[in-house]
């Protein structure tokens, strides 16, 4: 199991060693101490391995993750998995702003909080936050599903596109074109996928969200609607 200390190593050399690995590689599992904070930990990785930081890490950690896990022990800064293309990233603290932003795929946990704008222009990300989220979370979200089983800000889901949201607490106000939406047994048993991905099966009940979607009227211009542009 290779392991980094940051506070004895530069974050560039941690990073270059993990863009270097093979998809065969049989170093599948890292550890890294002392982040401290610092920026970009882990980005851009592209190989099946697991990397488990302990402590708070920066802006950006494991964005354009593609295949890998990276679990942070601590709280992580703006952007954290920013336009992941696919594998997992788990903060075991509280988020930043802007988690999850612009992200194609994969799985996103925030056990904490998450701050203002989670999920911004998210184009297929599974985004799963126990705790609550804050304002224009979901903005120009494009596809993909944001699970909140605490509150969320104002302004949830402005602009809106194809995105599902799920929001178990309550909702300060909801952005342009988002409307509350019927919750069908579909839609349930999409949340519990989602859920039991995020390891909640049997924790969290459904039944208890509700599902926040696009109206569709802001897809193409039309003068009725100007005053909501």
């Amino acid at each position: 199991m290779p392991s980094f200390d940051l506070s004895r190593s530069p974050r560039r050399e941690l990073n270059r060693a993990l863009h270097a690995l093979r998809q065969d590689t049989n170093e599948t599992q890292w550890t890294v101490s002392n982040p401290e904070g610092q920026h970009a930990i882990a980005a851009g990785l592209d190989a099946p391995v697991t990397v488990e930081i302990e402590g708070n890490v920066g802006y950006y950690c494991a964005g354009m993750n593609k295949q890998a896990s990276v679990l942070i022990n601590g709280n992580a800064g703006v952007g954290v998995a920013e336009n992941m293309i696919s594998g997992f990233v788990h903060v075991r603290g509280d988020a930043s702003q802007s988690a999850g932003a612009t992200a194609h795929g994969g799985l996103l946990v925030v056990d904490g909080n998450a701050g203002a704008r989670c999920g911004i222009s998210m184009k297929g990300v599974d985004i799963v936050v126990k705790g609550s989220i804050g304002h224009m979370s979901a903005f120009m979200a494009q596809a993909g599903t944001l699970t909140v089983l605490g509150d969320a800000g104002e302004a949830l889901g402005d602009s809106l596109y194809e995105a599902r949201l799920f929001i178990r607490g309550s909702v300060k106000s909801l952005g342009a074109d988002c409307i509350e939406k019927e919750m069908r047994d579909e839609h349930r048993e999409l949340l519990y996928a989602k859920l039991k991905a995020a390891g909640l099966a049997g924790e969290v009940d459904p039944a208890e969200f509700k599902r926040y979607g696009s109206a569709r009227r802001l897809y193409h211009f039309h003068v009725d609607n100007a005053g909501a542009y």
